[in-house]
């Protein structure tokens, strides 16, 4: 029978915080990009669009060497941290980081063609009737890309779930404090006799990432009968 070593649970639980957390963080700026790529008209779109989709086509390994680098101790950003005492490198924080970036495009990405469908009329007719462009945006805007948004999560959230090169590069492999699931299978693939606990860890991350994904279409199919 499959059983959950402490260690085990630990990384479950890792998981799902950094998965949580990291979706959290990046959706205020998530759908604030979306918004510039789909209801706006500004030079640059292209490049902005380029930087924001990197971490797709970057090898996630590189990914996070330049986060390192970013957040290292010789780093502008880790030193201007440094200053507040706060580390990221080999901490939770560092993990958190990691997936947000890594997971970032797939908000983006989903949010804006939600937005995209959005009928511009709607918007236009709000502006006629009065609305600025904030009570436009939490009338109009908001509720009609709503189910985008969670889609967007959704996808974000099983993402950060699976992140394993820029985490293990910018927040390392300790366990219980930035061991994942999927760094936990890495561990046990690399362990003799750790086969059948890596086993079982893929098969937790298999149903865990399988739910998020039942619960965001329930949720979705919900929202569409509203």
């Amino acid at each position: 029978m499959l059983s959950l070593s402490p260690d085990d649970l630990a990384a479950v639980k890792l998981s799902l915080q950094v998965a949580a957390a990291a979706t959290l963080i990046a959706l205020p700026a998530g759908f604030a990009a979306a918004y510039v790529l789909a209801m706006t008209k500004m030079r640059g779109k292209a490049l902005l669009e380029g930087l924001i989709n990197l971490p797709l086509v970057l090898p996630p390994v590189v990914t996070g060497y330049l986060l390192l680098l970013l957040f290292g101790r010789n780093g502008w950003l880790g030193q201007l941290l440094a200053l507040a005492d706060i580390r990221v490198v080999f901490t939770l924080r560092g993990a958190i980081i990691a997936s947000a970036v890594v997971g970032f495009p797939l908000l983006v990405r989903s949010i804006r063609i939600g937005m995209e469908n959005i009928d511009r009329q709607l918007v236009q007719a709000a502006r006629t009737l009065g609305a600025g462009w904030f009570d436009s945006l939490l009338t109009v805007v908001m509720p009609l890309s709503g189910r985008a948004v969670l889609a967007g999560m959704t996808l974000m959230f099983a993402r950060s779930m699976g992140e394993f090169g820029a985490t293990v590069i910018l927040a390392g492999n300790i366990p219980g404090v930035t061991q994942t699931i999927p760094l936990a299978i890495y561990q046990y693939t690399s362990t003799p006799g750790g086969d059948s606990r890596a086993l079982t860890l893929c098969l937790v991350s298999i149903v865990l990432s399988f739910a998020v994904l039942l619960i965001g279409e329930a949720v979705n199919r919900n929202l569409e009968r509203r």
